[in-house]
């Protein structure tokens, strides 16, 4: 016959059965998320295994599937939350620089800083987390992602030439493409070991080298 402290749930043999109902959830997620971040930008994706981010988010293989799904889920969710939080600067300077080349500018200059900033990995995981990755899914989505951003460098350059602010003679999609290659060219850099001031001086002599009208 069950007692009426087991059924009412009140003392403690009933504090055993209240478990069954679940857990709470022991670690947060957001720190966890953070340190998966830190580790996909340290070793990339294909190089960064589930026990490696079980040990470095400091939760069970369990919990990390609960939580976030399986790998290549958590690597989704890190690219958008690592785009927001770490590599929005190329937006924001698209948006609100008044040409093409000052938006340019702020965006070498800015990513001189970030790359090399010694608080997380350096360089830029969107561009070393392609380096060697096998999974054609992963591979296609972070090439996309580049290729949007020397798209939408390309759309600012277009609409500089359509306003006289740049000569008609330039050539846009190859003008944006140098942008590209420098943006990830300084990520590699940065993985190299360039420092800030060495990467902002490549910055000057690309930005030298951006035409004129």
């Amino acid at each position: 016959m069950v007692s009426s402290e087991a059924t009412t749930g009140t003392g403690a043999e009933a504090r055993p059965a209240a478990k069954t109902r679940g857990r709470p959830r022991s670690f947060d997620r957001e720190t966890a998320l953070e340190k998966a971040i830190l580790a996909f930008w340290e070793r990339g994706y294909e190089a960064t295994s589930v026990s490696d981010l079980t040990r470095a988010m400091d939760i069970g293989a369990p919990s990390l599937y609960a939580a976030f799904g399986d790998k290549r889920s958590l690597f989704d969710e890190v690219v958008r939350v690592y785009t927001s939080r770490y590599a929005s600067f190329a937006d924001r300077a698209l948006a609100e620089e008044p040409t093409s080349r000052a938006a340019v500018e702020r965006t070498l200059r800015e990513a001189a800083g970030v790359y090399t900033d010694p608080g997380h990995p350096q360089g830029c995981l969107i561009a070393h987390a392609a380096i060697n990755c096998t999974t054609p899914a992963v591979a296609d989505s972070l090439r996309d992602r580049r290729n949007a951003t020397i798209g939408a460098i390309r759309s600012r350059i277009e609409a500089d030439i359509a306003t006289g602010a740049l000569h008609a003679g330039v050539n846009a999609p190859a003008l944006a493409r140098h942008a590209g290659a420098m943006i990830q060219g300084m990520s590699q850099q940065a993985r190299d070991g360039a420092s800030r001031e060495e990467l902002e001086a490549l910055a000057e002599i690309a930005m030298a080298n951006w035409p004129r009208t």
